[in-house]
């Protein structure tokens, strides 16, 4: 008999979802609870965490009570621009790119990195211009409907009700002849 050996992956992230605050507050109400008299494992089911950081967070709190639970600033490095650049780039982009003195409306990535440079003097490459839009503006990526410039949108609408229905109601040249009974 042939044994398989199964191999179970997890994507395990490195911080809790929620703000610093949020989670300082999750961890004084775990303490609240054991100082109530309830077991580690019960807390640990109340605020959705595992037991050995129910038990971190009592020793902390035990060591300092003050500032054993206090909520630290997020790892990571800074982001290059400021909340308020942020919102001041939004702007810039929202009056569209003619204005910045390009000659169509498209934004693209090497666009607004070189929009960045010149306003705040700040590089960034195209993937940071990515990251920028996507999580510190909540853009997403859209793509233009390309179509003709001498477009007739009365000759395409009357093709539509004219033209279309006489070739949908072709009979098929490929298919074998209908017999009839």
């Amino acid at each position: 008999m042939h044994t398989i050996g199964l191999c179970f992956t997890m994507l395990v992230s490195m911080r809790p979802f929620g703000s610093a605050e949020q989670l300082e507050k999750r961890r004084r109400q775990a303490i609240a609870l054991l100082r109530a008299g309830k077991p580690y494992r019960e807390v640990a089911r109340a605020v959705g965490a595992s037991l050995s950081s129910i038990v971190r967070w009592n020793q902390a709190y035990r060591r300092n009570a003050r500032t054993g639970l206090r909520a630290r600033p997020i790892p990571g490095r800074p982001p290059r621009l400021t909340e308020a650049q942020q919102e001041r780039l939004r702007r810039l982009l929202m009056r569209g790119a003619r204005a910045a003195g390009h000659t169509t409306e498209l934004w693209t990535l090497k666009r607004i990195a070189t929009l960045i440079k010149t306003q705040f003097g700040v590089r960034y490459s195209a993937v940071g211009v990515w990251k920028l839009l996507r999580y510190g503006l909540d853009w997403s990526w859209q793509k233009p409907e390309r179509r003709a410039l001498q477009r007739d949108e009365a000759a395409i609408e009357q093709w539509k009700r004219r033209g279309w229905p006489h070739i949908k109601k072709r009979q098929p040249t490929w298919g074998p002849p209908r017999v009839s009974r």
